[in-house]
């Protein structure tokens, strides 16, 4: 494994790891996240934020800066992840986090070392990803039982597929990096990756959750 992509690894654990503790230091004092209730939107909405300027302003960032975007989105997701441990028993979200981490890594090992060009399997799961955010926001306002079942078995698939590609990805990039840019790449792969588990995290977590 090439030094990159040990960083991006490296990176996106810690990201991970600075999400698990904010969010259990949270459960822990729900005195503080009363508090921080009514900013839960607005916190979402900078969340976006640093990932567009992450994902479309990396270049133009001193890699200091863009490590330091990256964990600030972290513990941002990590606030507003907290109320799972509210909605879910702890004992469903561990078992939701190793089942998680069994499906990522062997995921991410294929799209490491296989041959084939997932190319075409990136484009397609781009295409439904956004169709899957469409649904997600009409079944806001339809609020059909079976429609979510659907969107969350989809987008568990979307997700495994994305982690693939998205190693694939980033295995190729390295491979064509300089040394001056590969802070910057392993930052934006850690990122790409972190949201791959995150989100198939959060829907594994409706099939295997069990609710308080």
């Amino acid at each position: 494994m090439s030094q990159v992509m040990r960083k991006v690894y490296v990176k996106m654990t810690l990201g991970l790891l600075v999400t698990a503790l904010v969010s259990l230091f949270l459960w822990m004092n729900p005195n503080i996240l009363m508090s921080l209730s009514g900013f839960l939107l607005p916190l979402i909405i900078v969340e976006l934020g640093l990932v567009f300027v992450l994902s479309l302003a990396i270049n133009k960032l001193n890699p200091a800066v863009a490590t330091a975007l990256f964990y600030a989105y972290a513990v941002l997701n990590g606030v507003t992840l907290s109320p799972i441990f509210f909605v879910y028993t702890s004992s469903s979200i561990a078992l939701t986090f190793f089942v998680t981490s069994g499906v990522f890594l062997a995921m991410s090992i294929y799209g490491y070392t296989t041959k084939r060009d997932l190319t075409k399997l990136g484009s397609f799961l781009i295409m439904a990803l956004i169709g899957l955010i469409i649904c997600s926001i009409v079944n806001i306002f339809w609020a059909n039982s079976t429609m979510d079942w659907i969107i969350s078995f989809a987008g568990v698939l979307i997700f495994i597929g994305l982690t693939a590609w998205d190693t694939q990805k980033i295995k190729e990039m390295a491979q064509e990096t300089d040394e001056m840019n590969a802070g910057k790449l392993a930052t934006i792969g850690a990122l790409s990756l972190y949201l791959d588990f995150i989100n198939l995290f959060l829907y594994l977590l409706r099939f295997l959750g069990s609710r308080d």
